[in-house]
This record gives structure tokens, sequence and C-alpha cells, in this order.
């Protein structure tokens, strides 16, 4: 890439300057803010708020899954008792892929829907996003209408009952859709399409798996991060990043090991709501532009894309931000009385690891291919240095360098250690039976535990 041949200094004042253009143009863009029911039963307080709103017929977007576990009939309870009609689309999966989008438009229309009601994590959302936005502008396809402000009508009403602890979609202006077609994920970016209304409501993420949990705490910690370090924070982004973060850290491991402990459930909930509100003027960085990689490439859960990227970024990008770096150090609970500036911010990193330790987060991305690393980083390095104000900047090379680290480590062992051995350089018959059965022994547990994560 050209940035391999321009110096460092050179990128910050040209990309940097950019950057921070716009920045000024965020912090004063007005985003509408949803009215937040907050608290155990709160999507039933939402149900009985949406069925006074004069709506003819809802679209509930959720997935199979929630369904079959029953956690959107507190809302749709309220709804049937006031004689409000509603049609369910529940197809929604991870990273809902245009194909599904589309099907969810051809639902709307015909069950003649006025309004969309999404129940479920992130996908959920964002599908809901997107489909209300195609709804309005019928004359463009989900492509047409990726990237900034690209419908010309503004979406039909979006209500959101989020049921993870994480994407903070209920707050935001962006919709990301899975492009099957590019192996890619397309964001598409529209102030309209903020939900009016959304509902925190602990007891719907009270059964998430540890591993959900995890991941997307981690997704939330991540955007609470890369808006404070990034180069569009502000007095207002950075107040609610700090937040978010020093709740995160205190309430997220025991949602990860008592999921029925609904205090922590709504602090996470809340935390969540707080990181989307910060990143949705101050934007992320370098971990999102690789995660989306990641997610578009190999279908890699977009939580867990960024809890295996977060601490290679962030030590990356500790040069040129050690003063950010020591002050969210102050939000992780430890002790930081005598600590210098330098010591402070690698507290920090030293926090980040360890929390990603007692959640388990794999430290290698198990799908992740060598012959893959220049494309994504290419890809990533697009996102970021025409969306996103990083505050150090990536050569592709550097990239490469970050994203070969997390291969699998049978992926990193030379080839000569791969190599049968010679006849003559042989190991016993029964040295090599039990070093085989050591390492499946080894390798089962790590596989479990990916497989669980993803």
């Amino acid at each position: 890439m050209l940035l391999d041949l321009i110096p460092e200094s050179a990128q910050k004042a040209g990309l940097g300057a950019l950057m921070k253009g716009a920045g000024k143009v965020t912090r004063w863009l007005p985003i509408p803010q949803p009215t937040l029911l907050v608290g155990p039963d709160a999507s039933i307080r939402l149900g009985q708020s949406i069925a006074g709103f004069g709506h003819q017929k809802l679209l509930i977007v959720t997935d199979k899954v929630l369904v079959q576990l029953g956690l959107h009939r507190g809302l749709t309870g309220e709804l049937a008792k006031a004689g409000v009609a509603f049609a369910l689309f529940d197809e929604i999966t991870p990273d809902a892929p245009i194909p599904l989008i589309e099907r969810g438009i051809q639902c709307f229309q015909e069950n003649d829907c006025d309004a969309i009601v999404a129940i479920g994590g992130g996908s959920s959302i964002d599908a809901s996003k997107a489909i209300a936005l195609a709804i309005s502008n019928p004359g463009k396809r989900l492509r047409q209408l990726a990237g900034y402000f690209k419908g010309l009508h503004g979406p039909v009403p979006i209500y959101a009952v989020p049921t993870t602890a994480g994407t903070g979609s209920e707050v935001t202006v962006a919709a990301v859709v899975a492009d099957p077609e590019r192996q890619s994920k397309l964001v598409i970016v529209d102030t309209r399409m903020v939900p009016r209304m959304a509902a925190l409501d602990p007891v719907l993420m009270a059964g998430l798996p540890p591993a959900v949990t995890a991941a997307t705490g981690v997704d939330a910690l991540t955007h609470a991060v890369e808006a404070f370090i990034g180069r569009w924070a502000s007095p207002q982004t950075d107040s609610l990043a700090l937040a978010a973060a020093g709740m995160i850290f205190k309430n997220l491991p025991t949602a990860y090991s008592t999921g029925t402990d609904l205090q922590a459930r709504e602090q996470m909930a809340l935390a969540s709501t707080f990181a989307g509100m910060a990143f949705t003027r101050a934007n992320v960085g370098y971990v999102h532009a690789i995660a989306h990689q990641f997610g578009g490439r190999y279908h890699t859960p977009h939580g867990l894309a960024n809890a295996i990227v977060l601490p290679h970024v962030l030590r990356f990008s500790a040069p040129a931000i050690e003063d950010r770096l020591a002050l969210l150090t102050e939000k992780t609970g430890k002790d930081v009385a005598g600590l210098s500036r330098t010591q402070r911010a690698q507290a920090f990193l030293d926090a980040v690891d360890a929390l990603l330790h007692t959640l388990n987060i794999p430290r290698h991305l198990q799908a992740l291919r060598k012959e893959d690393i220049p494309s994504l980083a290419r890809a990533a390095l697009k996102e970021a240095h025409t969306g996103y104000p990083v505050p150090r900047y990536m050569t592709q090379s550097q990239c490469e360098a970050l994203i070969r680290s997390l291969l699998p480590l049978e992926a990193e062992k030379p080839a000569a250690a791969k190599a049968k051995p010679t006849k003559a350089g042989a190991a016993p018959k029964a040295a090599r039976k039990a070093t085989t059965k050591k390492g499946a022994a080894t390798a089962a547990p790590k596989r479990a535990a990916a497989k669980k994560a993803s």
C-alpha cells in the first residue's frame, strides 16, 4: 500500500488532519437518542408503550432460538392485549446477510406493516435498521444504501429490545450487514436509523451462555476504549466511554460467572448503551476494521473477533496514547498511586489481558489462514483509513504482522518442525504414540473452548 512508502509523520499530517476535520462535524451532528426503559420487565413496559402509538401492524424481527425460549412473549403479549396486530420474522442469524435482509423486507411488505420491533442481539437490531431504511427507499438496493446518508427518506419507526450487552446498536446510527458474495461487510450509516425507544431488560439476558456474555461484553469494552483513544473523542464521549469501561471491568466477570445476577446484567446493559453512545460520535478504530474482515471472510462472531484483536491494537497504539491509557487504568479498579504515566498505561494493557484470561477469550483465531493475511490487511486498512479516526496509523506490513500474530499455534510452526522425522532420526514408536496422545489431549479442550466461544 501507499502508506508503506510514506513516513509516519506524513501519515499523521495528512490522514490525521482529514479525520480531525471530520471529527468536528460529527461532534455537532444532531443524533437522536431513544427513550430508554431500564430494569427487569422493561420489555413488557415497552410493549405497553408501543401499543398506544397507533401502529396498524408491527413486524417483530428476531431469531428462532429466542422465539423457542419465549423471550419475545412479554412484549408481544402486551401488544395482543391491546389488540395491536403483529407479524413474526424469526430468520435472523449472526451477521445477517443481504439475502436474509431482503426476505425481511418482503415479509414487511406482504404483511402491510408500518413499524418494526427488533428483539435480539446486534444482528437483529442491525437487520431491522436495514429493513426499515430499505422499505422507505424502494428505489435503492441494500448495497446502494451502504455508506453515509444514502437514503433519501428516513426509515419506518424502529423499536429495540437488545438481549445481549455488547453492540449498543439500540443507540447507534449504523447497521452492519454481511455481503456473502463479496466476503465482506457493508455499513449503512444514517442518524435517522436510531430506534425511537429501547428496553434494557436484564431478565432477557440472564440465560446467555458464558461465552456469549464474554464476547459481547468485550465488544462493549472495545467500543468504549476505541471511542476514548480515537481522534474524535470529546468531553461528552469521554464521560460516556469512561463510565462504560468502569462498569464493564466491575460487572462483566460477575455476569460471566453468575449469569442470573440481574444487577450485573443490568449494569452491563447500561454500559453497552453508554459505549454505544460514545462511539456513535467518536467512532471506532483498527480493532473494528480488522474484526470486520474476520467476520466477512470467516463468519467469526463480531464480539469474539473484537476480543481477540483488542490487546494487539492497543499495544500497537500505546506509544501515541499513553495519557489516554493511563486515564483508563483508573477505571479498572487497580491502585495506580505512585505509578508514572507509562506504568499506568502498561497497567491498563495488563488489566485487559487479565480480563480476557478470566473470560477464557482465545488468543488466536482458529479460522485464520496465512494466505489470506495480505488481503485481510488491505481491506482493514482501507476501512480504517477512509472512516476511522485512529490515533496511530499502520502500514500494510505492520497490519500484516499484527494479523499474523493471531494465527493458530499450529500454523506458526516452521515447516521443518511439522515434517515427519526420517528413519534415522525417528523417535521410538512408544514415544511417538505417547507424544501423539499428549498433543491430542492438549488440543481437544482448546478446540472445545474455541467452538464454545464462537
